[in-house]
């Protein structure tokens, strides 16, 4: 018999990925009681799938590595990149924390930065990698907080949020998804971290109406439903820039996935060529980004492309998901599976049964892999139809060859809840909500549009750590405890 499970604390947490484990951080640094609520059985979000990279500048493994970087440079390239959308003030904002605000406190949180390289957009090397990529960083983080005492409750849907008679936020409402109970939360103050809505395409699709008909995947955490920015609505929240929605196109749908809408991002597969239904390649591989490829894979008709390898290339290939993976090593028996099995994936003993198999024509796709080999062939540093390097490519020689269908896949949410810069949560008159806090992918990564149409890669975990560090400290504040989010700004 189901009951009602009743819990109090002072600031109460919906989520447990970046941004909501980074607010009960600070918020419990500040002294105040916390409790994390998490829709899934295991924390960490989208977070934890992803590449673990964060824009950072003028950081001590940059001082390592000999690059020199500083505020001013990083912003002129975040607003370039962004557009006129891009919130300027909040990118400020983050671009001055990221040294002393970001990388140097998650170490203190266990976090170890271990590498950087070169992004699309960055005039230098600031995306930075944690050891064992967003795993690593969440786990650190995730366990700091647990050892100071720190509670995460799973499988919590949560529903509503609940006011008092003068409007403010005063706790949340929800089930036990294991349970069916009903679980009614008081606090003094609620962060909401829900995620985005890339996990929902119905939801995506309401926002980018000129993509139905497509095949769209969804690609955020199992978790990014659109739940948070649903119910910060109906409170009176202020939803902004909806139809800025970030898609990669080096993804295949997971065929165990009933639905088929789930997929599955594949990496480190070097030489591979983009071909679309025409039988021609349409882009410079090597660019790869969500404001390069992804237009471009967009522009195609239809909407989809075959990303041809041989067998060689396959060597390093990793997919993205935790069934192909045992902590941070790939399971290649579970990745051979999947290129077996499914019927997203054709793979063919010559290049023309593969032609074939694809459904493109036969002499333009062997004419366009031939013109590629003759390039590297004549040794040439580029290739000239697009330019791309050629330096970790080799030709087409090693069968058996395959083909991997990718579609666009919706993996971040540049748009989202208004917040101002203590990540309160604004209503349509740019007021606050009072007790209401929002961090991470629910409100665009910060703020509600800090990346604009395009995000530098590292500037969606970057900003949601930050976010929620911001919104735990003023959080704590409204709650009685500290003096809001104090951070040391690196102005370079």
């Amino acid at each position: 018999m189901p009951k009602t499970v009743k819990y109090e604390t002072e600031v109460a947490i919906i989520g447990g990925g970046a941004a909501g484990i980074c607010a009960a951080l600070d918020a419990h640094d500040a002294g105040a009681r916390t409790l994390v609520f998490e829709k899934l059985s295991e924390p960490g979000g989208a977070a934890i799938i992803s590449g673990g990279g964060c824009c950072m500048v003028g950081t001590p493994l940059q001082e390592k590595l000999g690059i020199t970087d500083n505020p001013d440079l990083a912003f002129d390239d975040w607003m370039k990149w962004g557009g006129p959308t891009a919130d300027a003030e909040w990118a400020r904002f983050y671009i001055e924390g990221t040294r002393n605000d970001v990388f140097v406190w998650a170490e203190k949180h266990g976090v170890e930065w271990v590498d950087a390289k070169p992004q699309e957009g960055n005039s230098v090397m600031r995306w930075q990698r944690a050891a064992k990529s967003g795993l690593g960083l969440m786990t650190a983080l995730i366990a700091s907080y647990r050892k100071q005492g720190g509670q995460i409750i799973p499988d919590t849907q949560i529903s509503a949020l609940t006011r008092d008679q003068n409007g403010r936020v005063v706790g949340f409402e929800g089930v036990d998804a294991k349970t069916g109970d009903r679980i009614e939360v008081q606090a003094k103050a609620v962060v909401v971290a829900s995620g985005g809505f890339n996990s929902n395409v119905d939801m995506v699709l309401e926002h980018k109406p000129e993509l139905r008909g497509s095949r769209i995947m969804e690609g955020s955490g199992f978790g990014s439903t659109g739940d948070g920015h649903k119910m910060v609505s109906s409170v009176g929240g202020y939803l902004t820039h909806m139809d800025h929605v970030w898609f990669y196109v080096y993804a295949t749908p997971d065929y165990r996935d009933p639905k088929q809408r789930r997929g599955l991002v594949f990496r480190l597969a070097p030489g591979n060529i983009y071909i679309n239904q025409q039988g021609k390649r349409f882009h410079n591989e090597a660019l790869s980004g969500g404001n390069s490829a992804s237009p471009a894979l967009l522009a195609q008709q239809p909407r989809h492309a075959w990303a041809v390898v041989d067998r060689a290339m396959l060597a390093k290939v990793e997919i993205s998901d935790p069934y192909y993976r045992q902590a941070d090593e790939p399971l290649r028996e579970k990745i051979e599976e999947l290129l077996d099995n499914s019927p997203f994936i054709k793979k063919a003993s010559t290049l023309e049964e593969l032609a074939d198999k694809i459904d493109v024509p036969r002499q333009t796709f062997l004419d366009t892999v031939a013109r590629y080999d003759k390039a590297i062939d004549d040794k040439l540093e580029k290739e000239p139809e697009f330019g791309k390097p050629l330096k970790l490519s080799k030709k087409f020689d090693t069968a058996p060859y395959y083909a991997i269908q990718m579609f666009p896949l919706a993996r971040k949410n540049f748009g989202g809840v208004k917040t101002d810069k203590q990540c309160r949560v604004l209503d349509r008159h740019f007021e606050p909500i009072p007790g209401l806090y929002a961090a991470g992918e629910i409100s665009g990564m910060a703020g509600g549009h800090i990346n604009g149409k395009a995000g530098l890669e590292g500037t969606m975990l970057g900003p949601s750590l930050f976010s929620g560090r911001v919104a735990g400290g003023w959080a704590a504040r409204e709650a009685g405890h500290g003096k809001g989010f104090v951070g040391k700004p690196n102005r370079g």
